[in-house]
């Protein structure tokens, strides 16, 4: 089997529903930019540290979820969807963290060493994908846990680019108004 179909060359694909739909639409542009952010934080992955790259790889098989229920616009009892485990898996890991940094008195630039920045590279393209799952949400019913895990997420990559950067001793910057 080739990986090539040729079935998206008119600039359609399928659902989960094997229903066509337009490469433009809301829903493939929710699920298309949960994609590129499971691949930034698949790059980001490799920090160094086991408990990161631990929550890092959890959060790559919640991402798949995520793409999965966005895909499936009438999911069955069976189907991948995401639900409050999801988010709290976030949020502990929060917690954890938070538990380790000092408390944040101002902004940050986003940045510091490589494992950082791309986290805080990460955290940016994940609020484009709750952005678009939003405007998905306005035009269709979508799970609405799925977009409260994408606003935890971005929290949660902000505190795991924090708390890198933090171990390595790379010093957070504020910005200069």
């Amino acid at each position: 089997m080739t990986i090539y179909t040729g079935r998206g060359d008119e600039g359609t694909t399928d659902l989960r529903t094997m229903e066509r739909v337009d490469k433009h639409s809301a829903r493939i542009e929710a699920y298309g930019s949960v994609d590129e952010l499971n691949a930034l934080v698949g790059g980001a992955r490799q920090t160094g540290q086991a408990d990161v790259d631990d929550t890092l790889r959890e959060v790559q098989n919640h991402l798949h979820v995520v793409q999965a229920d966005f895909a499936n616009p009438e999911p069955d009892d069976e189907d991948p969807v995401v639900d409050e485990a999801h988010v709290e898996f976030l949020e502990t890991a929060i917690d954890e963290a938070d538990e380790e940094l000092e408390p944040l008195t101002a902004f940050i630039l986003p940045g510091g060493g490589d494992s950082g920045a791309a986290l805080h590279h990460a955290r940016a393209v994940c609020r484009r994908a709750e952005r678009r799952a939003v405007a998905l949400a306005h035009e269709e019913s979508i799970n609405e846990t799925a977009i409260v895990y994408l606003n935890r997420l971005s929290d949660a990559l902000f505190t795991l680019a924090r708390i890198v950067n933090q171990r390595e001793g790379v010093p957070e910057e504020n910005p200069e108004y």
